[in-house]
């Protein structure tokens, strides 16, 4: 493609900051004949490029749809502010990466649900690809609206902008609608003739095609289909053969500097630890894992066709892949012969983590991360997170041991039965790694004199789909006080000066808290906001919680009503009509678990009856066929 064909002139991209953002061509990327094609996606991640492409969902839907015959997948992202402005002065429709081709000619618009800060954004996307903001207002000539990914776990605050959610994994299910849509297309059944028969198939919800009614108080009294012969609930979709599914072997390779600028290899599925607060740990249920063998063949492959210097893992925990020791020493003696750097996140901090840890990092650069999101054993057996200030401190002896000399920890404020013992505990646990150290690194060892400890506090947000979404949420008044606790804690512990403490932002944990288990009414709120000029809610810089607050008072809605208030045992929940595979009496018994303190294990050491094993599937599947041996 030359210059000449691209949408933005020259003149405005010499104007604005990073032009590779949207000029394509990138290596890797696909480009097609137009008439070689009858059906054209754009896939949309609604945050700008360089989130967008760290992003590994769209990367493999991306390199699923253009393996399909007659179907050719682009990309679009945010478009940042200074493009923004210029798009709208100039009238420019939102163009895809890799025609250049306005949005609005294509067939889909697939846009990711990663993060419910990023809701204005998609309206800035429509607006800009000059789509109908509201479904309802889209003609024939308008792109069909896709939206998937966790936020479609609830996808009431934002239904009133979607032709449809696809509810689940997105290898399974894509063909058939895609198939659906050209026998449409042939039969002249329209736009409204092919969502009611895409409410049909598995995995896909139709928002326009049901209602919702309200009691008096504002909790919701029903939710049912409006039509005939479309489910009343819908289950998500699961790639229950992970290792065969497809996988980008020949990844986008950027111009510039993106958040995760390597290759990734997502080795499993699902999470076997059942931490209460953790919504991808009950949602990606059940656990599956891909094949060693073929973990190391798309390791190679994918470091020759992309050129990368680093290779990272992809999973909730890594260290509980099954065959991770094997796959490590693979990686270590492949990597090093191609001088090529691993990256290990989501490891559990035992001996044979440090020690692989200690043979890919350079350990007087790096630091050591730890996950306690507790400062007390108590309010640890609470949220179900199963790990003990012992293997704490014995990670942390065993690191210091190894070089590392600077660690950080993350824990969350404000999650259920919360006491100021229970933060105080926080302090308490920083102050007694750092005493670790002094005790097992002599003077004369201590590169830099002393240990480096960095506690970062987020603020818990109740989600769907997790033994937590019946928990109050603290208000901002509640947060900013306990990690001014927080704070001061810290400060009067004995090695206070090795522990520097971090605290996110309340404002906008409390927003996400509203939008996370909202309901269809909140729609209104969220067009209204935009239109009054808020998108980017995402970044902290451009965030404007005053006009978020003025707009539900306006709307006749509390924050109060989402955030703080309890949810009763037997209330229906906007996102209710889903079957996530984990059931909602599973959820009920480990909320009330939390509230006695009680523990429950894990799923390979025992299963807890969560619901999952009705897909067949990983590990699930395989205790079933033991148990029945």
């Amino acid at each position: 493609m030359t210059t000449e064909h691209l949408a933005l002139s020259d003149d405005i991209l010499m104007k604005i900051e990073k032009p590779a953002r949207y000029i394509g061509q990138e290596y890797n990327a696909v480009i097609k004949g137009k008439d070689e094609v009858d059906v054209r996606f754009a896939m949309c991640f609604p945050d700008v490029y360089e989130i967008g492409m760290s992003h590994l969902g769209i990367q493999i839907l991306y390199d699923m749809f253009n393996h399909m015959e007659g179907v050719w997948c682009e990309r679009v992202y945010s478009p940042w502010l200074d493009l923004d402005a210029i798009l709208r002065k100039e009238h420019i429709p939102l163009f895809a990466l890799e025609s250049q081709d306005p949005i609005k000619e294509f067939d889909f618009l697939g846009i990711t649900l990663q993060y419910e800060m990023c809701y204005t954004n998609i309206l800035q996307i429509l607006d800009l690809s000059q789509i109908p903001l509201l479904g309802r207002e889209r003609t024939e000539e308008d792109p069909i609206v896709i939206g998937g990914g966790p936020c479609a776990y609830n996808p009431e605050p934002i239904a009133d902008f979607f032709d449809l959610f696809y509810i689940g994994e997105g290898e399974t299910r894509y063909r058939d609608l895609i198939e659906l849509y050209r026998k449409c297309r042939e039969e002249g059944a329209g736009r409204k003739g092919f969502l009611l028969r895409a409410a049909q198939l598995p995995g896909i919800y139709v928002p326009s095609l049901y209602e919702t009614v309200y009691h008096e108080d504002g909790t919701i009294a029903s939710f049912q289909p409006v039509v005939e012969n479309i489910p009343a609930r819908i289950r998500k979709e699961v790639e229950t053969e992970l290792t065969d599914a497809c996988y980008p072997l020949k990844p986008v390779v950027p111009y510039i500097k993106v958040t995760q600028d390597r290759v990734v290899l997502e080795i499993q599925r699902g999470c076997i630890r059942g931490c209460r607060f953790c919504q991808a740990g009950q949602i990606y249920r059940p656990v599956r894992e891909r094949d060693l063998e073929r973990l190391e063949e798309h390791a190679l492959e994918m470091l020759k066709n992309t050129g990368h210097e680093e290779l990272t893992l992809s999973s909730l925990s890594s260290s509980d892949y099954s065959r991770l020791p094997e796959l490590i020493d693979y990686l270590i003696r492949e990597c090093g012969q191609r001088h090529v750097n691993i990256s290990l996140p989501s490891l559990r901090i035992d001996a044979f983590s440090l020690n692989v840890m200690s043979k890919v990092q350079d350990v007087r650069k790096s630091s050591l991360t730890f996950a306690p999101e507790a400062g007390s054993q108590r309010l640890r057996d609470v949220i179900n997170k199963g790990l003990t200030e012992e293997d704490i401190l014995r990670g942390a002896h065993l690191a210091f041991e190894g070089g590392w000399t600077r660690v950080k920890l993350y824990f969350m404020l404000g999650q259920p039965t919360e006491t100021e013992e229970d933060i105080r505990g926080i302090a308490e646990l920083c102050n007694k790694i750092a005493a670790e150290f002094y005790e097992t690194v002599p003077k004369e060892k201590r590169v830099n004199g002393r240990v480096q400890i960095v506690a970062s506090t987020s603020f818990f947000v109740p989600k769907p789909f997790t033994p937590f979404q019946w928990a109050p949420q603290c208000s901002k008044e509640e947060f900013l006080e306990k990690a001014y606790f927080t704070r001061r804690s810290i400060a009067e512990q004995l090695n206070q000066k090795s522990i520097k403490y971090n605290w996110h932002e309340a404002d906008a944990s409390v927003m996400e808290g509203v939008l996370a288990r909202g309901d269809r009414r909140l729609g209104e709120v969220i067009l209204k906001v935009y239109q009054k000029g808020c998108f980017y809610d995402a970044w902290s810089e451009y965030y404007k919680h005053d006009i978020w607050l003025e707009t539900i008072r306006e709307c006749g809605l509390s924050v109060d009503f989402y955030t703080t208030r309890e949810r009763s045992l037997d209330e229906i929940f906007p996102w209710d009509f889903i079957d996530a595979g984990v059931s909602k009496e599973f959820l009920r018994r480990e909320w009330l678990k939390a509230q006695e303190g009680k523990t429950s294990e894990n799923c390979r050491v025992k299963c807890q009856g969560c619901g999952a094993a009705v897909f067949g599937a990983g590990i699930c599947f395989a205790e079933r066929s033991q148990r029945d041996e």
